[in-house]
């Protein structure tokens, strides 16, 4: 994903599921346009966050 993307997903007030890497369902917590990283909530879990580059999201439908 490119950091426009995500940057539009974390925007929106739909849901849009996100995976990390393919596999893990994460939540768009914020987005670093200038060093192109969001910082996510991976699963269910408020505390479980991780900083991670936009490459490695995938918008998945």
């Amino acid at each position: 994903m490119n950091v426009e993307r995500a940057k539009q997903i974390y925007e929106m007030k739909d849901t849009v599921p996100v995976k990390l890497d393919g596999e893990q369902s994460v939540w768009i917590e914020h987005v670093d346009t200038a060093n192109g990283m969001a910082t996510v909530q991976v699963g269910a879990n408020p505390t479980n966050t991780e900083t991670v580059s936009v490459e490695r999201l995938i918008e998945s439908n």
